[in-house]
This record gives structure tokens, C-alpha cells and sequence, in this order.
């Protein structure tokens, strides 16, 4: 199950950067993310009200308020801003590229803050993906 979810996650991730190239042609990245934030807390307050999840506010601890305060600023405010507007002004895929090298900076990070261990197979992505982005980096010469 977990890998299927994640092959989902992946289309849907690999889908959207082609709508949002789309979308900014005639608008600014701040007015996009403000959109397509809009959008999805509609959809999130329908969905959250119908299964009935809002009751579960009032049993999280206070510092899981904090974490995930922490997690939107990072990954939706500022991360998807960067991305917006990199995606606005640059090559699709080159920004979709680049942008996909995120679960290395997670790997590196979540070991120092986390203690998680890092595994062979690991540092061995990490080097596909750096080898992925030389390639990406190279400019044809035709």
C-alpha cells in the first residue's frame, strides 16, 4: 500500500508543475500560491468536516501546533513561493529537475537533527541524483 500511495504522490507531483507552468503564464508566482492555496483549503475544510477530523484539534499537543506551523512556512509559504517562481521564469523541466533533489537535503538533515541512520543504497541515490543534475546542467552543442 505504501508503495502505491507513493507512485500516486509521484504522478501527481509530476502532473501538476505542467498546470503550473500553465497558470503562471498571466500571473505572478505570489497570486498563483495564493490561488491554488485557496483551492486546497476549501478542499481541505470540506473533506476535514465531512470525515468529521475537526474534533481532533483539541487532543493535539500544543507543539504539534508548532511543527506544523513550522513544516507550512517552510514547504508552502516559502518553498513553493521559490518554486512558483522558479518555474515561472525558467525551463519545466529543468526546474522540476532541480527541485527533485529535495529528499537529498532531507537525507542529510533529518541524519544531523534526527539521528536517523543514512544506508549505502542511500548515499548511492544521493550520487545518481548530483549525477542526474550534471546532466541536466549540460548544455547541448548542436
Amino acid at each position: 500500500m505504501v508503495f502505491l500511495l507513493a507512485l500516486l504522490g509521484t504522478f501527481c507531483w509530476g502532473l501538476a508543475p505542467l498546470f503550473g507552468k500553465l497558470g503562471l503564464a498571466q500571473t505572478n508566482p505570489l497570486t498563483a500560491l495564493a490561488l491554488r492555496t485557496f483551492y486546497t483549503g476549501v478542499v481541505l475544510a470540506g473533506w476535514f468536516g465531512f470525515t468529521g477530523g475537526i474534533a481532533e484539534f483539541r487532543l493535539l499537543p500544543p507543539k504539534i501546533y508548532l511543527f506544523i506551523a513550522f513544516e507550512a512556512l517552510l514547504a508552502t509559504i516559502l518553498g513553493d513561493l521559490a518554486y512558483f517562481s522558479a518555474l515561472k521564469i525558467g525551463n519545466l523541466n529543468d526546474v522540476t529537475m532541480i527541485m527533485s533533489t529535495s529528499p537529498m537535503v532531507t537525507l542529510v538533515l533529518s541524519h544531523f537533527f534526527l539521528g536517523e541512520q543514512i544506508y549505502a543504497y542511500q548515499v548511492v541515490g544521493i550520487l545518481l541524483i548530483v549525477a542526474g543534475l550534471v546532466l541536466v546542467g549540460l548544455q547541448p552543442k548542436f
